[in-house]
């Protein structure tokens, strides 16, 4: 009697097993759709949104809009953005740029001085990003008051890296980097990074502008990385972005 009912046991017992495994599944499944529902930025599959929080693969999407300007510029303009299409420059070699976009302050940002610089469009997405998300929160947070401009050093410059005659070319050389020197604020408080790096409030300001850009740019340099970059913070979507990898220094 015994044995027949350890055979019979056996079966219900592999019934429980799997119902108890499906119900697992159906619940890692349900946690894990709800999860990519409401955390799009932190998967790779997801479309990049420029106004969706930043996540584990904001940066690789952002870098991989280098093969679709056109989906680049339709992101832009569904985020509200005033940049707009800059004619192609082109004609020297490994310089140049089809992609660029025009920086334009939309409404309550902060304009660009000099103005109407001209970046490649995923730098163009990622200072976007980096306004709302970064900066203006880091100017509230540090100094009490909004960004109204952003002085920067240029984008374009047809030149290798650190103007040497030989070597690689830097990604100045198709607009795909923004040098940034420093901030006007509402309040008439101006920052610099050369002066102001290790200043207090401001610098405690100007680093968190620089660690939260590293979420958003493949480069993100500082005046602790170099003597070439202690006036400025440089920020560029280089190829290694795609994988995630950015350089934070």
């Amino acid at each position: 009697m015994s044995g027949h009912g350890g055979e019979t046991g056996r079966p219900v017992a592999r019934l429980i097993v799997i119902l108890i495994l499906f119900g697992l599944g159906v619940a890692a499944y349900l946690f894990g759709r709800d999860y990519v529902r409401k955390h799009p930025q932190d998967v790779p599959w997801t479309p990049l949104r420029l106004d969706d929080p930043i996540g584990r693969f904001t940066l690789r999407k952002l870098v991989a809009l280098r093969d679709d300007p056109a989906q680049c510029r339709a992101l832009l303009r569904q985020a509200g953005s005033a940049d707009t299409a800059a004619a192609p420059r082109l004609g020297e070699p490994n310089c140049g740029y089809r992609d660029g976009v025009t920086l334009l302050p939309a409404k309550s940002e902060a304009r660009f001085a000099p103005p109407n610089v001209v970046t490649s469009c995923p730098v163009a997405a990622a200072m976007l990003v980096f306004e709302r998300q970064i900066l203006q929160p880091a100017a509230a947070r540090h100094l009490s008051s909004r960004v109204v401009e952003v002085r920067h050093a240029g984008s374009y410059s047809c030149r290798r890296l650190y103007g040497q005659s030989e070597g690689e070319f830097s990604e100045h050389a198709t607009a795909n980097a923004l040098d940034i020197i420093g901030f006007g604020l509402a309040d008439g408080t101006d920052v610099s990074v050369l002066r102001d790096w290790a200043a207090g409030a401001k610098g405690a300001f100007l680093r968190d502008v620089h660690d939260g850009g590293c979420d958003l740019f493949a480069t993100a340099l500082s005046p602790d990385y170099n003597a070439a970059h202690a006036d400025h913070l440089h920020f560029d979507q280089a190829e290694r972005g795609r994988s995630g990898f950015s350089v934070c220094r």
